[in-house]
């Protein structure tokens, strides 16, 4: 099972418009859109889950692919850093 990262989304794309899109390219297991919390709106970016080679499929066919005039950034999620961000420096 592979997490794949979706970036550059609309604001109003939906949990079943990504999951109509990746289901091109095999079974989708999970999405995950992150959304704002005040209007619900899509923050530009979502997590799918999908099998290994169906997921290397799904970003080979739709990295850089329009998604209403926007182009999408789709690739293998990458593990976060433990660096902690915001820490003020002195």
């Amino acid at each position: 099972m592979k997490r794949v990262f979706a970036g550059n989304l609309p604001a109003d794309t939906t949990e079943r418009e990504l999951s109509e899109l990746f289901a091109g390219f095999g079974k989708v297991f999970s999405i995950k859109l992150a959304q704002d919390v005040f209007s619900g709106q899509c923050k530009g970016f979502g997590f799918i889950e999908m099998e290994g080679h169906e997921a290397r499929a799904a970003i080979a066919g739709l990295n850089g692919k329009e998604l209403r005039g926007k182009p999408l950034k789709v690739n293998e999620e990458k593990p976060r850093d433990n660096r902690r961000g915001g820490a003020r420096r002195r």
